[in-house]
């Protein structure tokens, strides 16, 4: 990998020597298109795209060629999940829905907005509660983003890197487009690396495939923290006027050692090692580690048919009254394999004596080695084959009052295995298999562009997950101002949910438990405000939780009895004043109950930085600083053993602003940053930069990125 990564800057490095000469010649800006893609809001940023970039709707920013000829389109994109301002882009991405015939637009990120931060659970919201390296786990401070229903739960913490049947990215390209980036920090031997190639090229206006591959990781600046992180996707799609298909195969593969934490925060605070890796770690040896293994795919497909007679004139069925009926076929294996060695680890700063000295002390980071007293090796393995046949009417228009009706049948075939004593006897891992099946449908409408509203509902009547209940509705109101949109919105969502395999069913050399446990019950509700031209946002959650699954103080899985009730409140506003740019997302969270959910009362990501032009319309660059912060607390802890964040109560952390310095620009295609991440290390802040509770977050690192994008 570091040969390679070497072959790619070096690479990049020559092509930016012989390009940049001449794209400070070009002093091109089209700024018909860049309104364009202004009102169509593709950016993905809050205030849209940057009025300063050079971007029209495929993040070119280039006048056409008049001397070329245009190949003529002998069919257009006439597919009804397109509306014609979408079409109309050069380049756009979508991803599908699992249960219904939707897809959901995407912004492609070509601006300079967020390219900065390499982390990708550190760009919603306040960011992550993080084991520390790039391709580590993570689980979001914001209780209401901490993902639901993961197939696999034991990889829900590296739910920001792994692919699955919904974030699967599918394209639509009048030009065949390839995006590489590549950043790279730390010395050679610590280095963390991050590269991502992308390939989409349409056949046809309707037809079109794409590869992404990113390989992410860490030698590990701390001791045993070595991570590597491989994601591929192959798709391929159809959206022709009448049928559509999705399909495609993806592939995790996550490699991670795993240290256990510092052995204590006087490692950080306390003491100065001239390296990070000379910090004393808790499982002390580099047997320890876990190994995921993910295969998966999958094809949804629907066909459209029209109940009014279709004339030239109908460029899509969006406007007529139709039916469509589809079928979704997912399948998804992933396995986990833990090993380790029974090895103590000392902590030479324990307690403290009568004369007021440090006394060591050892410890096993496990209490329990149920199967081998000497070594671990856990294997775990899930299945899942999921079928879903489903009809949606559209009575009149696809955006009418009432836009489309819902209804579908779904049957999920489960495989659960895992190593157990009686296995030495057989020689072979038994399976369990269970099934389960459920109804679903949803109601979806607009008034014009003033009101969107919804609503669904998912039931499994008997099975494996019998008795089990979602239902939720939405509503969305906008206003207008002087031109501007005032966005009101408004969800709620009341599940009532089984425990998966795993909180009832576990044997490992470490943890054991074989007990049922009862259903869950959370009721949500969300309020939304947002002035979108304005940068800004106000929203609040509400929740209440019912029968509670958490892993407890020792690790094992536990359940609250009673209700837990949890509040948040998130502001976002973005101050612009001449090229000077003060970015501030805020959460303010409560709960009724610590030990069950455990949550900061203040998170913070505060992003101040500098906008200019070098070069009037061909060189653009952005120099700031990013801090994020969160107030002291019981913050999760991480077991790697269980590969979940559980309720620990020895440890207090918070109260550091961890802070990044950062210069970024972009000429043309390409984008560039410079970053010192932990910039403040050793200059202020109590010395206790963890974030999951004895995890350090990296030490001051130098990192430099590069993203071009190739058309053509």
């Amino acid at each position: 990998m570091a040969r390679l990564s070497n072959r790619i800057l070096l690479t990049l490095l020559v092509g930016l020597l012989f390009w940049v000469p001449q794209a400070l010649q070009a002093q091109n800006f089209d700024a018909s298109t860049l309104q364009r893609a202004m009102r169509n809001g593709q950016s993905g940023a809050l205030y849209g795209t940057n009025p300063y970039e050079q971007t029209d709707e495929d993040g070119e920013g280039e006048p056409q060629d008049t001397t070329k000829q245009e190949r003529k389109i002998r069919k257009p994109l006439e597919s009804y999940f397109f509306s014609d301002s979408i079409r109309a882009l050069n380049n756009f991405m979508w991803h599908v829905k699992r249960n219904y015939n939707r897809v959901e637009i995407m912004p492609l990120d070509t601006t300079l907005t967020d390219y900065r931060i390499d982390y990708p659970f550190y760009r919603e919201d306040v960011g992550d509660i993080a084991q520390g390296a790039l391709g580590q786990t993570s689980l979001p401070l914001n209780y209401f983003r901490r993902p639901e229903f993961f197939d696999f739960s034991f990889a829900s913490p590296y739910y920001a890197y792994t692919y699955n049947m919904e974030n699967v990215g599918f394209y639509n390209t009048k030009k065949p487009i390839i995006r590489m980036s590549y950043e790279e920090s730390g010395q050679k031997r610590f280095r963390e690396e991050n590269f991502h190639i992308m390939h989409a090229q349409n056949i046809s206006p309707t037809t079109g495939f794409n590869i992404d591959y990113k390989a992410r990781g860490t030698k590990g600046q701390y001791i045993w923290s070595r991570t590597k992180n491989h994601n591929l996707a192959v798709a391929v799609n159809h959206t022709g006027k009448r049928y559509s298909i999705h399909a495609a195969y993806y592939n995790n593969y996550i490699d991670q050692q795993e240290n256990g934490g510092v052995v204590g925060k006087w490692a950080l605070a306390d003491t100065t090692f001239d390296m990070p890796s000379g910090v004393p770690m808790r499982l002390a040896d580099a047997q320890a580690k876990n190994v995921y293994r993910n295969n998966a795919f999958f094809v949804t497909q629907s066909y459209g048919i029209p109940l009014q007679r279709m004339t030239e004139s109908d460029f899509s069925m969006a406007g007529l009254s139709s039916v469509y009926i589809g079928h979704s076929f997912e399948y998804s294996s992933w396995s986990k394999i833990y090993t380790d060695i029974n090895a103590p680890y000392t902590n030479e700063r324990d307690h403290r004596n009568e004369n007021g000295e440090f006394v060591s002390a050892e410890y096993n980071y496990y209490k329990n080695w149920f199967i081998n007293p000497t070594q671990t090796r856990d294997s775990i393995y899930e299945r899942n084959i999921s079928n879903r046949i489903f009809v949606q009417a559209q009575p009149w228009d696809r955006d009418g009052v009432v836009g489309t009706l819902d209804a579908g049948i779904g049957v999920d075939l489960h495989t659960y295995s895992q190593f157990e004593l009686k296995d030495y006897l057989t020689g072979k891992y038994e399976k369990v298999n269970e099934m389960s099946y459920f109804f679903y449908g949803s109601v979806n409408g607009k008034i014009k562009k003033y009101v969107d509203w919804g609503g669904e509902a998912t039931f499994y009547p008997s099975g494996y997950r019998g008795g089990d209940l979602t239902i939720g509705a939405h509503l969305a109101l906008t206003g207008y101002l002087r031109g501007h949109p005032l966005i009101l919105e408004g969800r709620f969502n009341l599940e009532r949910r089984s425990p998966n395999f795993w909180q009832e069913n576990l044997y490992s050399n470490h943890f054991i438990w074989n007990t049922p446990l009862n259903k869950e019950t959370e009721t949500r509700l969300e309020v939304k405000f947002s002035v979108p031209d304005f940068a800004f946002e106000a929203g609040a959650w509400q929740g209440v939780l019912t029968d509670k699954i958490y892993y407890g103080s020792d690790a094992n899985v536990a359940q609250a009895s009673g209700t837990v009730s949890l509040t948040s409140v998130y502001a976002r506003k973005d101050f612009r004043l001449g090229g000077l740019h003060l970015d501030n997302r805020v959460l303010l969270q409560w709960s009724t109950d610590q030990e069950v959910v455990p949550v900061p009362l203040l998170s913070a990501y505060l992003s101040y930085y500098y906008e200019f032009w070098v070069v009037r319309d061909v060189l653009r660059l952005q120099i700031g600083l990013d801090g994020r912060y969160n107030t002291r607390y019981y913050a999760p802890g991480y077991n790697p053993a269980l590969s979940v964040y559980y309720n620990q109560r020895e440890l207090e952390v918070g109260n550091y602003p961890y802070l990044d310095a950062f210069v970024m620009g972009k000429w043309k295609r390409m984008r560039i940053f410079l970053k010192y991440q932990h910039v403040n290390k050793g200059l202020f802040g109590n010395g206790e930069y963890f974030s999951a509770a004895n995890y350090p977050l990296n030490p001051g690192m130098f990192k430099i990125g590069i993203s071009w994008g190739f058309y053509d």
